[in-house]
């Protein structure tokens, strides 16, 4: 069956409700994608309702042939989800019994294991895991077939988000949202120490104090989103939901700051932001609306603010590195690439292995005077020999992004790789149970161990539910990313040990799972293996990170680096006219590459595609050799500067 795709971004309506490019839709119906082809479902089903209700108003040509275009194609794509299903469940039906074969005479029996033998459990358990039944919570995608699947299932698999009903948006199930807590209580923590107090601002800006800062907001108006309406009566006013705070909060700042005294005043507030993105949505990385949180600054002097950005920057660095496990490059943004209105931005960047790009993971503001100045918010004082003068400003951010390079970054085909020091349980007990032989002594000493973790600061949790096998139970785990997974039976019971599953380590068919011993010592012996757990994560994403970056010095090295999902660090002249031909050349040179390549196989290209832009300046600066050039235009280049595609 061929499907007929009409360009969406062509018709009306593709800017304004994020809908999938033309190859994205068309890919999803020829890999049977089941999960992309419901979430293309889902916006194209949106955006006929909502542009059902344009109608409603009045006839519209671009908006009817839109609607319709966008019906019939969701019709086709509904067929071929019902399609797949029935395949997906003619496969699952029992197949019929054969009948019984004659029968042979009995063979010698083996020698039976021991009972209650974790070792011959384990050794058993590859042969078993052939004949286990699907159950759905499994991830079958992989990371090196097709990353985008992967994550997604990843994301719903292990119950960290599920999907809404309005494009972009998601819900935080408890597993995600108790990480969060873990990263929030981290970083607030810091900022108290430091001496910056938490407030909360309304989640609605009026349109007089946007436009207020009308030459930064340019940046944010297509993002915007605005209420318009209560009831049925249309607002007298329409009224923005917050972009970001800085409209919210600095006509306050101008009424509390009045003297020198006032200075400095430093706060944070943790909330929500809605951002109508268009570019298609990715949990966590890219959505609507996400959770962050927002600090915001004045002080008298310039020295002050600079401390503070480098000081914040560094509670950002140490969340990823310290609790996530996560290596960052610290770094200034680009004059291009800096925040609007910003004196300079600097930046923690991630890095994705399975997709070769870089994430924005967290950044931190100095704004000068930009947003101080008589013409914006007009927030002055009086110094001490009682002259007027214009605070500077800071803003720094850190969101629930984190939480999806976290995923990204250490996650692999069994699912979640949980860092230890975020992970909601970091030691699930299963005790290991057989059918005809007493239990109690083992169920006892497991949650005994379990009770003595929690009371000692370890997560811990006892998985003893019934009906489900010891495997299902490793399964449900894996998938979860939880660190350490302790099986106990009869036999360990009788050796005085526990037998140990490291999340972070592969155990091929074999080998032999470690052991500690119960007593006095089992829960330090525990937090050092956390803590192992993730340093081992930490070094093996930092080996990978330093493997995709490399150092090149012409463009000719460059689209074959970056297409090696690589990040490329670049002399660069740092001027904006060059950087915006970087990013049209780079994008149009790697399409014009994948073009060629099918042309000459007949067959859809893997090749990346894709602008390159800057990601940032590094504080850490190799040497730059006296007439080196830029590799863009080959003038004077200024610094070392980091390249490639991001998300």
């Amino acid at each position: 069956m061929s499907l007929e795709v009409p360009d969406l971004q062509a018709l009306g309506a593709g800017d304004r409700y994020a809908l999938p490019t033309k190859e994205e839709v068309l890919t999803a119906f020829n890999e049977k994608n089941l999960d992309e082809l419901r979430r293309v479902g889902k916006v194209l089903k949106d955006a006929v309702a909502a542009l059902k209700g344009f109608l409603k108003n009045g006839p519209n040509v671009i908006d009817e042939e839109a609607k319709n275009a966008l019906e019939k194609l969701n019709t086709e794509l509904t067929k071929e989800i019902t399609t797949i299903i029935k395949a997906q469940k003619a496969k699952e039906a029992p197949k019929p019994k054969a009948a019984p074969a004659p029968k042979a005479a009995a063979a010698p029996k083996a020698a039976a294991p021991a009972a209650g033998s974790s070792s011959s459990s384990a050794a058993s358990e590859d042969d078993k895991q052939q004949k286990i039944v699907r159950t759905g919570e499994e991830i079958d995608a992989t990371r090196e077939d097709n990353f985008g699947e992967w994550y997604t299932q990843c994301v719903t698999r292990s119950e960290m988000i599920e999907y809404y009903d309005i494009s972009g948006c998601y819900i935080l199930r408890p597993w995600a949202y108790q990480i969060w807590e873990e990263v929030k209580s981290y970083l607030d923590s810091r900022f108290k120490k430091s001496g910056v107090k938490n407030c909360y601002f309304p989640l609605l800006v009026s349109e007089r104090a946007l436009m207020k800062e009308e030459e930064n907001f340019d940046d944010f108006c297509p993002e915007v989103a605005w209420v318009t309406r209560s009831g049925q009566s249309q607002l007298d006013e329409p009224v923005a939901i917050r972009p970001t705070s800085e409209t919210v909060m600095y006509p306050a700042f101008a009424k509390w700051i009045r003297s020198y005294r006032d200075l400095p005043l430093r706060l944070n507030q943790w909330c929500n932001i809605v951002r109508w993105e268009f570019k298609d949505a990715v949990p966590f990385i890219r959505s609507r609306e996400f959770l962050w949180q927002e600090g915001h600054s004045a002080f008298a002097s310039q020295e002050e603010a600079d401390k503070e950005v480098l000081e914040i920057l560094e509670y950002y660095r140490s969340a990823y590195e310290d609790l996530l496990a996560v290596p960052v490059t610290r770094g200034r943004k680009t004059e291009r690439e800096k925040f609007a209105g910003a004196a300079y931005t600097t930046t923690v960047e991630a890095f994705i292995e399975g997709s070769g790009k870089a994430v924005q993971a967290a950044t931190s503001h100095c704004l000068g005077t930009s947003f101080s100045a008589a013409k914006y918010f007009d927030i002055n004082y009086e110094d001490e020999k009682s002259a007027t003068q214009y605070v500077i400003q800071n803003s720094w951010g850190f969101t629930t992004r984190s939480l999806g390079v976290m995923i990204m970054v250490h996650g692999d085909n069994k699912g979640l790789v949980l860092p230890p020091r975020v992970a909601p349980i970091q030691v699930v007990v299963i005790p290991l149970i057989f059918k005809g032989k007493s239990n109690e002594d083992v169920n006892k000493k497991a949650k005994e161990i379990v009770d003595t973790l929690n009371a000692q600061g370890v997560r811990a949790e006892l998985d003893d539910r019934a009906g489900y096998t010891p495997l299902r139970k490793f399964t449900y785990w894996e998938v979860r990313g939880v660190p350490i997974r302790i099986e106990i039976g009869p036999k360990d019971l009788e050796n005085g040990v526990l037998t140990v599953c490291r999340r972070d380590v592969s155990y091929g068919k074999g080998d032999k799972k470690p052991t500690i011993a119960i007593g006095d010592n089992t829960t330090n012996d525990l937090k050092n293996l956390l803590d192992e757990i993730h340093n081992n994560m930490l070094r093996k994403a930092r080996e990978t990170y330093d493997r995709h970056t490399v150092k090149i010095n012409t463009w000719d090295e460059f689209l074959p680096a970056l297409n090696q999902k690589n990040l490329c660090l670049v002399p660069f002249c740092g001027e904006k006219a060059c950087e915006n031909a970087i990013k049209d050349r780079s994008a149009k040179e790697s399409n014009d590459l994948k073009d060629q390549e099918e042309a000459r196989t007949g067959v859809p290209s893997s090749l990346p595609v894709g602008a390159a832009k800057s990601l940032c300046i590094p504080f850490d600066q190799p040497e730059l050799p006296s007439g080196t050039v830029c590799f863009g235009c080959e003038k004077h280049a200024t610094s070392w500067t980091l390249f490639g595609r991001s998300y």
